[in-house]
């Protein structure tokens, strides 16, 4: 059966050479994939391998960087941060035709709604949340220059750059004047902290890129994935973000913006609120100025989903829902002015 990204006969040879241990490819196969890097299952005997390469198609050279996921994977193995086993990396785009990484098969899902985590168990749900924030803090706990990526990236100037970037961003994507748009970015270039000591970043932590596995007695993150984000920065930029994604009870406005699933308002899961205390006491960092980032946060989710908005109206991407996202715009330019106001 052909699968789409991958040569059978190269990508085996190339196992059987560089993974004998693994034993004997059996077959591949697509677990996901779309407009983000794509991700394969591997039968090799006994063991199950995970393969990720960049999407199908064009990509702009400094997009979908398997060599970065592969370094930050292989880095993080030795510490408290729960990743893949990182197996092994090929740069050499005639296998595939385009590099790749092997790591290991992690037993977990990939949780986005209440319903997958099964019957109500508040007390099980709210630890779930509760290691989702420790995690985050073991990643940025990380000392990023004693595992070997010091220079993963610049922390000075980061919030700039971020700024300058995803306003970028926003003039290739726009569709529509929205002057709220170019006030927000005003008041957030006005604000923009001093910034805090640099750490590790992750770029895109929310539970639906970490793998849970989904025992009767606990629910327990195996594994943080999807790196390809990753970066050196501001670690309450990280939280601001993971905030913005975060459904609280009764947040109907919240509701309506089509991203991250609906996992946070599962009975016993912490409202945003706690999960930024608990950050806080195990990370030790002050989170007084969190309005701030929170409000980033929307404000990069905003031309996030405004690019996502333009694609659909050129007609390149297709799929249900795609057509009332780009309402969600507006909705988080105007929480994140909400948040200014209110830090």
């Amino acid at each position: 059966m052909t699968v789409p990204g991958i040569d059978r006969t190269r990508l085996f040879g190339w196992l059987g050479r560089h993974v004998p241990d693994a034993g004997e490819p059996l077959s591949v196969s697509l677990i996901s994939g779309g407009r983000s890097n794509l991700t394969y299952l591997i039968e090799m005997g006994e063991r199950r391998v995970v393969l990720r390469r960049p999407p199908l198609g064009h990509v702009l050279p400094t997009a979908h960087d398997m060599r970065r996921e592969w370094r930050v994977i292989s880095a993080l193995a030795p510490t408290p941060v729960p990743v893949p086993e990182p197996i092994a990396f090929c740069a050499d785009e005639d296998v595939i035709g385009a590099p790749f990484y092997l790591m290991g098969h992690v037993e977990g899902e990939a949780v986005r709604s209440r319903q997958q985590l099964g019957e109500p168990a508040p007390a099980r749900t709210r630890r779930l949340s509760e290691r989702l924030a420790e995690i985050l803090a073991a990643i940025h706990a990380v000392d990023y220059r004693e595992v070997g990526l010091a220079d993963f990236g610049r922390p000075e100037g980061y919030l700039t750059r971020q700024l300058e970037r995803w306003n970028q961003q926003w003039e290739r994507s726009r569709t529509d004047d929205l002057p709220e748009y170019d006030r927000l970015r005003t008041r957030l270039r006005e604000r923009l902290p001093s910034g805090s000591a640099g750490t590790l970043l992750h770029g895109d932590y929310r539970l639906d890129n970490t793998l849970v596995r989904l025992g009767p007695a606990e629910l327990e993150i195996m594994a943080v994935v999807d790196w390809e984000m990753s970066t050196l920065g501001d670690p309450l930029a990280d939280l601001g973000l993971t905030l913005t994604y975060w459904q609280d009870r009764g947040d109907e406005e919240r509701a309506r913006i089509p991203v991250a699933g609906d996992v946070t308002v599962a009975p016993g899961f912490m409202n945003a609120a706690e999960f930024a205390a608990h950050y806080g006491k195990v990370s030790g960092r002050d989170i007084s100025d969190l309005g701030f980032y929170t409000a980033f946060g929307n404000f990069k989710l905003a031309v996030i989903v405004q690019g996502i908005h333009a694609r659909f109206r050129q007609g390149k991407t297709v799929g249900e829902g795609f057509e009332q996202i780009g309402a969600a715009v507006p909705t988080l330019i105007t929480r994140a002015h909400r948040m200014l106001d209110e830090s």
